[in-house]
């Protein structure tokens, strides 16, 4: 590890190769899983791109209001989805933090990735306790999810339908503990992130 660049390539890929994973879950036969992955796919790459170091590119100035621009939309359509399925609020604060992130970077030129900016500590605070909070739970919610996959699972239960599907059926892009862990990694990035405000 050299200084900050070796974390911020971490998490660079982490996040990279959660929105690659919510791409492919975009084509998934379940509905609810295609509506929230298209929305994580843009989470995951554009955390991606926020964390390069800026040893490597340092990105002009209207870089991050463009950022902003996007995930305030982002943002909008989260805030009427959540509106029908409160279970989509996670997504909302999920990409308000992406503008915030966004305006503190627009407004300490020479700070990118994971070198600091002068982010509020109130909202900085509120936003690593809920973060903090989702990991928690999500890596909680996996264990019993991974224990049932492993087909080790008591009383009757068959071990193969981590995805519904009988016998097992449902493909790997559908199965619901790999979208956990995807939310639960990106989560972790948010986290990492938001330590650098």
């Amino acid at each position: 590890m050299h200084g900050p660049a070796s974390p911020g390539w971490l998490l660079v890929a982490l996040c990279a190769a959660t929105g690659a994973y919510c791409l492919l879950r975009m084509r998934s036969s379940v509905e609810d899983q295609r509506r929230s992955a298209g929305g994580e796919a843009l989470m995951g790459f554009g955390m991606a791109a926020m964390a390069v170091p800026a040893a490597v590119y340092s990105p002009p100035a209207w870089a991050w209001p463009a950022y902003a621009a996007v995930f305030g939309a982002a943002s909008l359509r989260a805030l009427w989805v959540a509106r029908r399925s409160p279970h989509h609020l996670h997504h909302l604060v999920g990409t308000v933090s992406m503008v915030y992130m966004a305006v503190v970077m627009a407004r300490s030129p020479g700070h990118h990735g994971l070198h600091g900016g002068t982010g509020t500590p109130l909202v900085t605070g509120a936003l690593l306790l809920y973060f903090t909070g989702f990991v928690l739970l999500s890596g909680m919610r996996l264990v019993p999810a991974a224990a049932v996959a492993g087909g080790g699972g008591p009383a009757g239960g068959s071990g193969g339908e981590p995805g519904g599907g009988p016998g097992g059926a449902a493909t790997w892009g559908d199965r619901p503990e790999l979208a956990r862990a995807c939310r639960l990694s990106m989560g972790i990035g948010m986290v990492a992130m938001l330590l650098t405000l």
